[in-house]
């Protein structure tokens, strides 16, 4: 019998009271019955409380096996990286307190694998984290890695690959937490789907890394088919084909294809959850259904505000829960679309089909799918960005700062290469993991100069750099344990003029609150805009061309934790920084996560089992 380990597990009532008579002098025979009755409903709280300790946390194992195999997810036969056989990855589903246990063979042959477990905090076990060189290092071929670790807050989360472009090879799956045992959501629903969001090249992500680090630069275009839903896509040809009036021919699918869509069956006049994740390589989305409005009830594995929208944005590496109601006419099917936002649309739409099972799924929606905002109309998503704000009860950010770190997001040169830097660095990782390297004080491991905490006054964020030149490093921000880090992103003009993208940015291993947004250089007397009244709690956050966003967060968990664009390409090219807190405070590192560089060595010279 397995008991989950909790923070917050009071003591057991046996182990206090449970000593029977070691000291007792029984005095007569009512007393001696008395006791007897008492010891017995100890024991019967003891088991019972025992009984609903198991049945509240549990333990879940997995055994996954990476590795390439062909598949068709846009009915064009490729290779794709899946695990035990399925694109997407299993789904795991789990109970907030569970403990998930993945054992994780890597059967790629000639490169190392990782899995970052999307959103979930790694508290006490940073090691899991699945970033190579930063938590762990490269799982190597042949060789299998044991994460373990504990989902302490219902969400929705994915996993994905985070060793080279990974996730651009399909390496990702989903990951929903339910509530704990005895709780409930703040909502109703009905029933409930899921819908992981991806893009796809018929390039290989290998090919893509060489382009990507090429002199010229190559770049690797947009995704050349239509978006995958649930890894399922149709390349030239269109599920609105009969209604559209592009070119491009009708899908004639039987249903049982690896590219044909997942349908969302329905029943009238029924509440449903949607949640969607959005693991895409590159494209920002926009969700639409037709005719029915969604109301947005959860961000990041965080609750808001219920507000009722039209289309929803969501950039890679977010997630959402939004509620449906099948409130239209049941005799008709509805579209759900998916379209680029944020880059000129070279791709064509992702399309399923909400069923309303009064009709047959075999009957196509008779009007053309929702058309999206046009593409570069960001007052639309600076909008809908700030109607997310947290739900009632939610916590609040401290009132002020200990530490502020301004970083630049620029696109830079480096001898004659094409980067992206932040303060002017592009992140090159090491070959030693960060977290054995200062667990164990390796200061030969990386640059052990801070990055810088800003950049000049004088830099004019609305033109191309004057000087594009950047250089490589790896240095760490430490960050005090238990302070409070506001973190401005800013963004900048591109190498090209009057060119400025969209950046999601990620945090590993903490959750932090989204204070608010602006245009063009951040400047001190912007904090009086700042919301800190009820910010949402954000994972995920996205900076606007041209512009800035004002993140907090408590460095209260101990390790290493990676903050990057998710946008692959520009992580691939060094868009990214690496926080530390804490690292001495950090117990049970396997030496499995660090036998890989100057840690391994040292763990071999010391021989010295798990620390």
């Amino acid at each position: 019998m397995y008991v989950a380990e909790s923070d917050s597990t009071p003591p057991l009532p046996c182990v206090k009271a449970y000593r029977l008579t070691d000291s007792v002098i029984v005095k007569d025979a009512a007393q001696e019955k008395n006791m007897v009755y008492r010891d017995r409903l100890i024991l019967i709280t003891c088991f019972s409380f025992l009984i609903q300790l198991c049945l509240a946390a549990k333990t879940r194992h997995f055994k996954w096996e990476v590795e390439y195999m062909y598949w068709s997810p846009d009915c064009l036969e490729g290779v794709v990286m899946g695990i035990n056989g399925q694109f997407p990855g299993p789904t795991i589903r789990a109970v907030a307190g569970d403990t998930i246990v993945v054992e994780l063979t890597n059967k790629l042959h000639t490169e190392g694998v990782v899995i970052h477990w999307h959103g979930i905090r790694q508290l006490g076990t940073p090691w899991a984290d699945g970033t190579a060189s930063i938590s762990q290092c490269a799982i190597n071929p042949g060789e299998t890695f044991v994460y373990r670790f504990k989902v302490d807050k219902a969400g929705t989360y994915f996993y994905h690959g985070h060793f080279g472009m990974q996730r651009s090879a399909g390496l990702y799956g989903s990951l929903i937490v339910e509530v704990g045992e005895g709780e409930k959501e703040p909502f109703h629903y009905d029933g409930d789907f899921n819908l992981l969001l991806s893009d796809w090249w018929h390039k290989g992500s290998q090919e893509q890394e060489v382009a990507l680090s090429s002199k010229p630069f190559r770049w690797i275009g947009e995704p050349q088919v239509a978006l995958l839903i649930n890894g399922r896509g149709q390349y030239n040809c269109s599920l609105a084909g009969h209604v559209s009036n592009s070119s491009t021919p009708q899908c004639k699918l039987r249903g049982n294809e690896r590219c044909a869509p997942q349908i969302l069956h329905v029943q009238p006049n029924q509440t449903y959850r949607l949640r969607v994740a959005s693991t895409t390589a590159l494209a920002s989305l926009n969700l639409q259904i037709g005719n029915h409005k969604m109301v947005m009830v959860e961000a990041d594995g965080n609750y808001i505000q219920p507000v009722t929208v039209d289309d929803l944005d969501i950039y890679s590496g977010e997630s959402y829960s939004v509620l449906i109601h099948t409130d239209q006419d049941p005799s008709k099917n509805y579209w759900i679309s998916f379209s680029v936002r944020g880059r000129e649309p070279k791709t064509p739409q992702g399309l399923t089909i909400l069923n309303y099972q009064t009709t047959s799924a075999s009957h196509l929606p008779p009007s053309p799918p929702p058309v999206s905002p046009l593409w570069n109309d960001y007052n639309h998503s600076k909008s809908f960005s700030n109607k997310i704000l947290a739900a009632m009860g939610s916590p609040k950010p401290p009132s002020s700062y200990n530490r502020r770190i301004i970083l630049l997001n620029t696109q830079n040169t480096i001898k004659g290469f094409t980067k992206w830097a932040i303060n002017n660095i592009s992140l090159t990782l090491p070959p030693t993991p960060y977290l054995g390297a200062i667990k164990h004080r390796l200061s030969n491991a990386f640059d052990q100069t801070s990055p810088p905490e800003k950049f000049p006054e004088d830099y004019d964020v609305m033109k191309p750099a004057t000087n594009t030149n950047s250089t490589y490093g790896n240095g760490v921000y430490m960050l005090k344990l238990m302070t409070t880090v506001d973190v401005i992103l800013q963004n900048a003009n591109a190498l090209a003029t009057n060119v400025s993208e969209i950046h999601p940015w990620h945090l590993h291993g903490h959750d932090f609150w989204v204070l608010g947004y602006g245009e063009g250089k951040f400047k001190d007397e912007d904090v009086k805009k700042f919301n800190l009244k009820n910010p949402p709690l954000r994972n995920t956050a996205v900076i606007f061309p041209f512009g800035w966003t004002a993140l907090r967060f408590v460095a209260d968990n101990p390790g290493v934790w990676a903050f990057h664009c998710h946008i692959e390409p520009h992580l691939h090219m060094g868009m990214g920084v690496v926080f530390a807190e804490g690292v001495h405070r950090v117990k049970g590192i396997p030496n499995s996560a660090l036998a890989c560089g100057l840690t391994g060595k040292f763990l071999m010279s010391n021989n010295s089992g798990r620390h």
